[in-house]
């Protein structure tokens, strides 16, 4: 199993499925990441953090530990 933390810069990936519990299942739910959903990997910060993505069509930047529990095909 591939997370969003371990995508390269460019690729399009599916969100199979999202890990965690509670008000941080809801956060990453309430940006528009659900399962199903396509997200772009725009950029990544040079010290690696955050992560830049595009989903849904508007831009959004995750802290590593946020895209770790996002799981992707």
């Amino acid at each position: 199993m591939s997370t969003l933390k371990e995508a390269k810069i460019g690729q399009t990936v599916v969100v199979r499925k999202l890990n965690g519990v509670g008000a941080v299942k809801r956060r990453i739910m309430d940006m528009g990441i659900v399962k199903g959903t396509e997200i772009f990997i725009r950029k990544v910060a040079p010290l690696g953090d955050p992560i830049e993505i595009t989903v849904r069509g508007y831009e959004l930047s995750l802290r590593k530990a946020d895209a770790e529990l996002i799981e992707i095909n």
